[in-house]
């Protein structure tokens, strides 16, 4: 399956455990099976005036599944996604003995839900009720170095956006 991740750096050798801690999937290396969906994450605010690419792979997921790697995918917005970002969110690793993980992202909408919820100005059904209208949306986190390097294979980098030379 073809997979993105929308960066401003090209990334042809993705490693596992640099990004950010605390992320909903864990801290690792992110992709998507949805184009605008990396593009859009090269384009945050904070990448404003740098040149934002969008890094284009191949990646065997059945194949790493089949072959025994430790998977959990969350289908939906449901109490279990709930429950496992906000545990993340928290610190509490639960990503750890999973090699990959995929569900829906906690994107900025999805981010105030969880606020709410976390401050407790919302209950759980509120949550998740308020979570079924968000635009459909994936990220699979590949957390086990194993699994990069045998089965997602760099494609090609494509430069949406030059930096402005303001920035």
């Amino acid at each position: 399956m073809k997979v993105y991740h929308g960066s401003v750096a090209t990334v042809k050798e993705p490693l596992v455990h640099v990004g950010r801690p605390h992320l909903d999937f864990g801290q690792s290396f992110y992709v998507t099976d949805l184009e605008e969906q990396a593009i859009s994450w090269a384009a945050r605010p904070f990448n404003a005036g740098k040149t934002q690419i969008l890094n284009v792979y191949e990646f065997d997921k059945e194949q790493a599944v089949s072959s025994g790697y430790k998977f959990l995918q969350f289908e939906r917005y449901n109490s279990e996604w709930l429950d496992f970002i906000v545990a993340n969110r928290r610190g509490e690793r639960l990503w750890e003995g999973y090699d990959m993980v995929e569900g829906g992202v906690a994107n900025d909408d999805v981010f105030n839900t969880l606020e709410l919820y976390l401050s407790e100005l919302i209950p759980k059904e509120v949550a998740l009720k308020r979570l079924q209208y968000e635009k459909p949306n994936n990220q699979i986190c590949i957390l086990n170095q194993a699994v990069i390097d045998r089965y997602l294979h760099f494609v090609e980098a494509v430069v949406i956006r030059k930096e402005d030379g303001n920035g």
